[in-house]
């Protein structure tokens, strides 16, 4: 039986403005209010898959491995490794984490799988034992990232995963690593090859949105980010993806949306989909 859990990683401070795209302030401060900076609280949400005989992990938050002026300059919160203390409290540790799924490697979505700052100290993968699951196309994306996104991403990183031994670069809709019970789609609105891996439960298909879908405000067709490479593609990727899955009987699940964790899928009067039933938190659903 496989059994879900949500757990924060680190969390962020970041520009709304930046988070909403050309969606105006008047708009967007609505769903997420500023702060004196025009920063809105964000999460970095990871899921925990517990199958009988291993753990999977999708994503792994910022972490911890920014030095002091970095960890400002991107308003990391918390100095400490946060998504490690919350996997001790559900008896999961580093070493018994068996695949870690990867939908892209900028820092806020994969900064998690690395040793916290140590000044002088080389950086370190914190799950020793655990395959990485990657798009090989995002894998290509952060080896020869553009000029405008080439800051969202770890130089050290991809060495390390490589150096491992345990990474799997990904053209299609299965892993290898992950097996049955798991489906890989393919999103380049956001940044080139990032993928959305679908878990199936005992409560239907589970959805990690990663930065498709960032939070219940970007289930809303329009709205996107920013920092989003192609946003009309975008547009049309989620609408798409989110009319597929409410037909299934889908649940979308978020990393950056600091109060939800999950949602249902409903259709409203105009024939739109829309986040109902939002949860906190999974806990061993």
């Amino acid at each position: 039986m496989r059994k879900t859990w949500s757990v924060l990683g680190n969390s962020q401070k970041l520009d709304g403005g930046a988070m909403f795209g050309n969606a105006p302030k008047a708009l967007w401060q609505r769903w997420a209010p500023a702060d004196e900076q025009n920063r809105i609280d964000l999460a970095c949400r990871c899921l925990v898959v517990r199958e009988p005989n291993r753990v999977v992990l999708c994503e792994a938050g910022i972490g911890a491995f920014f030095a002091p002026e970095l960890r400002r300059r991107f308003g990391v919160q918390e100095e400490r490794h946060v998504l490690l203390e919350q996997l001790a409290a559900l008896g999961v540790q580093p070493a018994d984490v068996g695949v870690v799924v990867l939908s892209h490697l900028h820092f806020d979505h994969a900064g998690g799988v690395l040793s916290p700052f140590r000044d002088g100290a080389p950086l370190e993968l914190v799950f020793p034992n655990a395959h990485y699951v990657v798009g090989e196309t995002a894998w290509q994306r952060a080896q020869k990232p553009h000029a405008r996104d080439r800051a969202s991403f770890v130089p050290e990183l991809p060495v390390l995963l490589e150096r491992s031994g345990r990474l799997e670069r990904v053209t299609g809709e299965r892993s290898a690593v992950l097996g049955d019970g798991y489906r890989l789609h393919r999103s380049d609105g956001h940044t080139p090859g990032m993928l959305l891996v679908e878990v199936a439960t005992a409560h239907g298909p589970l959805l990690f949105c990663a930065d498709l879908i960032p939070g219940v405000p970007w289930v809303r067709r329009a709205i996107t980010m920013g920092y989003d490479r192609y946003p009309e593609l975008l547009i049309d990727e989620k609408t798409a993806l989110l009319a597929d899955l409410q037909k299934r009987g889908g649940r979308l699940f978020f990393t950056h949306d600091p109060q939800v964790a999950a949602c249902s899928l409903g259709v409203d009067e105009q024939g739109a989909v829309v986040a109902v039933e939002p949860v906190a938190q999974l806990v061993g659903t």
